[in-house]
C-alpha cells in the first residue's frame, strides 16, 4: 500500500536510488530552477557594476557598443581634450600677437645688425647678447603696438578680421588691457636695464608713433587720414627695424664709430617703399569695408582699391629699380651680379602677382598682402649683398 502510494505521488520506493521520473519532476526541476536563478542573478549583477563603473550599457547589446568603446576610451579623450585646449590657447595668442609680421620684424633687426660688423671677429658672444638685448624689449613693443591696435578698433575688427581674439569674445577687453600694459613696462624695463641710448631712443619713437596712429584721444588716431599715417608709421618701422639695430650693435655692443655703410643707405631707402606699401595702401585694401562703415578718411575709400593697388605695385616696382642700379654701380662684381639679377627676378615675380590679384575677392586681396610680406623677408637678405 506504501509502494503504491509512492507510485502514485511520483517517488520511488527505494529512497537511495531514485527514478529517472522523479529527477525530471522534482529534484531535476528545483535543480534546474536554483541553476538559472544563480547564473540570473550573476549577470544581473555583473551588468549592473559594469553600468556603474563605465556608465554605459552592458557590451552584450550591439546598439549600445559604442558606449563601450567610448567608455574604454576616455584617457585618450582627455588627453585630446588637453591638446585641442592648448592648440587654441596657442592659436589666440598668434592672432593677438600676429606673428607674422613678428617673424619680418626679426629678420630685419638680424639684417642690419650683421651690416654693423666689419670683419668677422666682430661675430663674437658678446655680439649675440647684444642683439638678444634688443630684440627682447622690441618684441615686448611690438605686442603693446599690436594690442592697443586691437584694442582701438574692436568694431572695425569685427567687420575686417572678426578671427581676431577681441573681435571674436576669445579675450576680453580687460584681458587685453593688462596684456597691452604689461608688455609696454617690460619693454621699457627691459631697456632701461641695458642702458642703450639706441635701444631706448628707438622705443620711445616707435611708442609715440604707434601709440598715436592708433589710439582715440583728442589729436590722435592718426590712422584717420593719409598724411599723419605717413609720418606715424613709416619712420617708426624704419627707426625700429634698420637705423636702431644699426646702431645699437655699432655703438652699444661693439662701440665703434658710427658710419654708414652703402648697404644700411640701401637698406633705408628700400625698406621704406616696403612700410609705405604695407602700412599705408595694401593694407587698407582688405580693410575697407570697415573703414567705410567707422568713418576712416583712407586712401582706398577716397580713390577707390584699384586705384590705390597699382599705386603701391607702381611704388614698389620703383624701389626694384633703385636697388638694381644701385647693384649695377657696385664696386664688388659678386654684389653686382646677384643685386642685379635677384632684384629683377622679384620685380618680375611681383608684377606677375599683381596682374592676376582679383580686388573684388577679399581672399585674393588678403593673400596678396601676406605675399608681400615674404618678398619683405626675402629682401631682409638680399641686403647682405649689397655692397
Amino acid at each position: 500500500m506504501a509502494s503504491t502510494s509512492r507510485l502514485l505521488l511520483g517517488t520511488s520506493p527505494f529512497p537511495h536510488h531514485p527514478t529517472r521520473s522523479s529527477l525530471s519532476i522534482t529534484t531535476g526541476s528545483v535543480a534546474t530552477a536554483r541553476a538559472l536563478w544563480h547564473k540570473n542573478r550573476k549577470v544581473h549583477n555583473w551588468n549592473h557594476s559594469y553600468e556603474f563603473i563605465h556608465g554605459g550599457s552592458t557590451p552584450h547589446k550591439p546598439k549600445r557598443r559604442n558606449f563601450l568603446i567610448k567608455a574604454t576610451s576616455e584617457p585618450y579623450d582627455t588627453e585630446s581634450i588637453w591638446i585641442k585646449s592648448m592648440k587654441d590657447i596657442m592659436h589666440t595668442v598668434q592672432n593677438f600677437t600676429v606673428s607674422y609680421y613678428l617673424i619680418t620684424v626679426l629678420m630685419s633687426i638680424c639684417s642690419a645688425s650683421v651690416l654693423a660688423v666689419e670683419n668677422l671677429s666682430d661675430i663674437s658672444p658678446k655680439f649675440f647678447l647684444g642683439l638678444f638685448k634688443y630684440i627682447i624689449p622690441i618684441i615686448f613693443m611690438h605686442w603693446y603696438v599690436v594690442g592697443v591696435n586691437q584694442l582701438s578698433d574692436p568694431e572695425t575688427d569685427k567687420i575686417n578680421k572678426p578671427y581676431r581674439p577681441l573681435a571674436s569674445g576669445k579675450i576680453s577687453y580687460k584681458t587685453g588691457v593688462i596684456i597691452s600694459i604689461s608688455c609696454l613696462f617690460m619693454s621699457f624695463g627691459l631697456a632701461g636695464i641695458s642702458r642703450s641710448k639706441p635701444l631706448l631712443w628707438c622705443l620711445l619713437i616707435y611708442f609715440v608713433g604707434m601709440t598715436g596712429y592708433s589710439i582715440n584721444l583728442p589729436l590722435l588716431r592718426w590712422k584717420q587720414s593719409t598724411i599723419p599715417t605717413l609720418l606715424s608709421t613709416v619712420p617708426a618701422n624704419l627707426i625700429a627695424n634698420i637705423l636702431a639695430p644699426f646702431l645699437h650693435i655699432k655703438t652699444y655692443v661693439l662701440e665703434k664709430t658710427t658710419i654708414f655703410p652703402r648697404s644700411i643707405v640701401f637698406a633705408s631707402v628700400v625698406m621704406s617703399v616696403y612700410y609705405l606699401v604695407i602700412m599705408l595702401l595694401l593694407k587698407e585694401i582688405p580693410d575697407l569695408e570697415g573703414d567705410k562703415v567707422t568713418g576712416l578718411q583712407t586712401l582706398s575709400v577716397h580713390f577707390g582699391p584699384k586705384q590705390v593697388f597699382w599705386s603701391c605695385v607702381v611704388l614698389l616696382e620703383m624701389a626694384y629699380g633703385v636697388a638694381i642700379i644701385m647693384g649695377a654701380t657696385s664696386p664688388f662684381l659678386w654684389s653686382k651680379i646677384f643685386t642685379v639679377i635677384a632684384h629683377g627676378i622679384m620685380a618680375l615675380i611681383f608684377w606677375y602677382r599683381a596682374d592676376s590679384v582679383d580686388l573684388k575677392n577679399k581672399d585674393a586681396s588678403q593673400s596678396f598682402y601676406m605675399f608681400i610680406y615674404k618678398l619683405l623677408f626675402v629682401e631682409n637678405i638680399l641686403i647682405l649683398f649689397v655692397r
